[in-house]
This record gives structure tokens, C-alpha cells and sequence, in this order.
């Protein structure tokens, strides 16, 4: 591993989770790997988990935590099958035991009975079923003072920041939380009549994306995508955002102006801007950009072009960058956890979604999501908290600017502020499929975890 041969044991099992009446109302799966050094007890302790809401751990765990982890190509790109696993030299267990959880409906781990998915498949059922999981395992193995951190990835930092505020009241605090491909505050992702947010949250990518393919004019494309977006995101976060809060008050001059910038940052036409009223949604991005190459771009990742049977939509008809990757983690775990791992289950393992995807319950009485809040009050109680945030440029799903939007909008003291750091990747979501991404961000939560040990 990189050098070092690691001695580790590998541990497959299920968590009962039981109401106050001792009764098991559902079983978490989880994978655990902790080092052989005879350091257990003191050495930190990471618990992992993805997002969706849906979505196994198995994406952080064989793509950039775990011991071993799927080949992909180089770029991120799907190989030919058969699909297998390698010793992944950029392993986090070097500094860290790991904990993989797979909340109810993913993954192997199920309510007991049908009738209590509702209790889980829910913000608040999560966060409470994933934070009693973590204080069962700290008193199973004995591992209450190991120092301690989290791993999400997309919803999974949805429910680490919302964790944060629900353990520290439980007298659980975490050195420092790694947040990749965030998203806490989901008005800065909805495309949704009356919330103009997005539009300028996206632009950075919708530019990034752009220079990407090589769709920007001259004195862009010679620059390097950071340099491309540090000259976007101010417009996009100040002139773009004022003109859309202008609505129809915004004279035609101003229009023309805004209409010129937008089609100059996105490569995409003027005329198609004007009729799009200067809000390009996602999708339409997605499906124009390449429109006259006849091929859309991925979501999870917009360096992926796909192929769709219908070039005149306006919605690309599924994510290339995700069918890159659901066909090798899924054939990979499913082969490594049974013949490897020796756990035996006729059991679906629930890659993604598992049907009940459609059934969660949001719990916002019609308002957005933001778990930035419980965050926040984390920090507050705990000021030795860390905080690193890992963007991709190329990430559709969760914007690099959005997160910075939430962070510099959940009224956080100067000094508290202090305590989060950035890491920025030429990748998408999963930045880790990514082979120098990859390189960069273990070096990077290297010397985070390192950093939050030192007092």
C-alpha cells in the first residue's frame, strides 16, 4: 500500500437497532477494517457513508477509503469486463480504522418489518437510526475515546453535518468531518419557479464544463479551468444574480449585456439564452452543450458524454457518468463481499435506491432541506471541529459554488470559520474515479485528519 504493507482485520456484520422497548425494528450492515498495530483503542476512528438518499457505502468504500478499491481507466472511464478490485495505495486506513454503514434500504441492511420503513426512510429516522448505529459501535468496541471523524459523500454530507448536531447533544464530538461533493442546503440546487439561486450557483460548472470541451472563446480556453472559474464566480454571485432578481424589471440593454456574459461562460448560444429567459436548468444544459456533436453530458459528472436516441429533447435520457460506474462497484462488492469477506446473503445488495428512494420522507413541512444549521451548532459546542469540503469542478449533481454559498450563509463566527478548509479537484462527484484527483485528495485529508489531532 503505497509502499507499506498494512496487517488489517476485516469485519462484515449487522447492527440491530431497537426501539426503547428493546425491540430490533431494523438491522444496519456495515463493513469495519481496523489496523493489526496494537494501537486499537487509541488510533482514530472514521465512520463512512454515501448519499443519494438510497445510496450504499460502497462508492467511498471501494473508490477512495477502503483497502481495495475498483479499477477503473485512468480518466474515471468504465474498463471492459470483468470487473475487479486492487490494493488501493491511496487507503485512508493508514491513518485511520474505517466503519463502513449502510442505512436502512441500502446496501444488506433492512427495516425488520415493511411496515417500519417509514420510521427510516426519512431525514429524521435517518440521522436518528445512522447516530445510534455510531453509539453502538463506540460501546461494542470499546472505542469511545478513539479521536473521531466522518465521511459522507453528497447526501452522506447532508446527514454528517445534520449528525454533528444530533451527537454532540448525545456527548459524542468529532474531531473533524470530511464533506465530499457537498450539499447541506438544497435551495441552492432546486431549479424550482421563484428560487433564482441556482442559476448563479451553477454557472461556475455550467464554465468549468464548458472549457472542458473546448466550447469557450480564445482567451478562456487558454486559460486553466481555476483561473476560468475565479473570473465567473463573481459575476455569476453578484451581476448575474442581481439581473435575475430584477426580473421583468430588467431594462433590454441590461438583458443584451447579461445575455452576451452568459453565452461567453457557457458557450452556448445567445438566441438559446434569450429563449431560456437567461435560466438554463440543468438538463437543458446537459443536453445543449454538445447538442450539435448529438451528445449530452453527464450529471455526476460532466467530463462523460452519452448517446441519446432523440437529439431534439430537452432532457438528456440518463447520466453517463453514472453508467460508467454502476455495472463495476456493483459486480466488484457483491463478488468481494461474499467470497472474500466470507458474508453470505441471497439477499439484493441495494447498490442504489432499492425502490424506496420514492418513499422518503423530507420532513420540511414544504420548506428546503438545510442541515448547515445543525452544523453550525456543532461547531458552536465543539470548536475543535474541523471541517474539509472536497469540490469537483465537474460536478453537476453537488456545485463546488453552492457549497461555498452555504458555508459563508450559516452566520458563523470568524473563528469558527477558520476551522473549514477547500479542496479543489479536475474531476466530478466522485472525484476519486479520477486517478490524479485521487492522488490529491488523499494527500489532502492526510494532512486534514493530521491537522485536526493538533491542538
Amino acid at each position: 500500500m503505497g509502499g507499506r504493507v498494512l496487517r488489517y482485520t476485516a469485519t462484515t456484520g449487522m447492527m440491530p437497532i431497537k426501539n426503547r422497548d428493546g425491540e430490533t425494528e431494523a438491522r444496519l450492515f456495515f463493513i469495519a477494517y481496523t489496523l493489526d498495530d496494537g494501537t486499537r483503542g487509541r488510533r482514530p476512528l472514521t465512520f463512512s457513508f454515501n448519499g443519494g438518499p438510497g445510496s450504499s457505502s460502497v462508492w467511498l468504500h471501494l473508490g477512495a477509503v477502503g483497502p481495495k478499491r475498483v479499477r477503473m481507466n485512468s480518466d474515471g472511464t468504465m474498463p471492459a469486463p470483468p470487473y475487479e478490485l486492487e490494493d488501493n495505495q491511496y487507503t485512508w486506513l493508514t491513518q485511520t480504522d474505517l466503519v463502513f454503514i449502510d442505512p436502512v434500504g441500502t446496501g444488506y441492511s433492512r427495516a425488520a418489518r415493511p411496515d417500519l420503513n417509514a420510521k427510516f426512510l426519512g431525514l429524521q429516522g435517518d440521522i436518528e437510526s445512522v447516530g445510534e448505529f455510531i453509539r453502538l459501535y463506540l460501546t461494542r468496541q470499546e472505542r469511545w475515546t478513539s479521536p473521531l471523524f466522518l465521511v459522507g459523500e453528497s447526501y452522506g454530507t447532508t446527514r454528517a453535518s445534520a449528525l454533528s448536531g444530533y451527537l454532540i447533544d448525545r456527548g459524542i464530538a468529532f474531531n473533524g468531518i470530511m464533506l465530499i461533493s457537498t450539499i447541506m442546503n438544497f435551495e441552492t440546487t432546486a431549479f424550482a419557479p421563484g428560487n433564482d439561486i441556482p442559476y448563479a450557483l451553477f454557472l461556475p460548472s455550467y464554465a468549468a464544463t464548458a472549457w472542458y470541451h473546448k466550447k469557450l472563446p480564445s482567451d478562456l480556453q487558454s486559460r486553466s479551468v481555476a483561473e476560468v472559474v475565479a473570473e465567473v464566480e463573481p459575476w455569476a454571485t453578484n451581476e448575474y444574480i442581481s439581473a435575475l432578481q430584477q426580473g421583468d424589471r430588467l431594462s433590454p440593454p441590461q438583458r443584451q449585456e447579461v445575455i452576451a456574459k452568459l453565452s461567453r461562460y457557457t458557450g452556448l448560444d445567445a438566441r438559446f439564452i434569450d429563449n431560456a429567459n437567461l435560466r438554463v436548468n440543468l438538463n437543458l444544459f446537459r443536453k445543449e452543450l454538445l447538442r450539435s456533436e448529438r451528445r449530452p453530458i453527464g450529471r455526476l459528472d460532466s467530463r462523460f458524454k452519452g448517446y441519446d436516441a432523440n437529439n431534439a429533447s430537452d432532457s438528456p435520457e440518463y447520466d453517463p457518468s453514472e453508467a460508467a460506474i454502476r455495472p463495476p462497484y456493483t459486480t466488484t462488492l457483491n463478488d468481494y463481499v461474499r467470497r472474500e469477506l466470507g458474508f453470505k446473503s441471497d439477499l439484493e445488495y441495494y447498490i442504489l435506491g432499492g425502490g424506496f428512494t420514492s418513499q422518503w420522507n423530507w420532513g420540511t413541512n414544504n420548506n428546503y432541506v438545510d442541515t448547515s444549521v445543525a452544523l453550525r451548532n456543532a461547531l458552536a459546542k465543539n470548536p475543535y471541529l474541523k471541517i474539509f469540503v472536497a469540490c469537483g469542478y465537474y460536478d453537476m449533481a453537488t456545485p463546488f459554488s453552492a457549497a461555498e454559498y452555504t458555508i459563508h450563509h450559516i452566520s458563523l463566527d470568524p473563528a469558527l470559520l477558520r476551522n473549514f478548509s477547500t479542496g479543489y479537484y479536475e474531476a466530478g462527484h466522485m472525484m476519486y474515479i479520477d486517478d490524479k484527483s485521487h492522488a490529491k485528495l488523499r494527500a489532502d485529508i492526510s494532512k486534514f485528519i493530521q491537522d485536526s489531532m493538533n491542538r
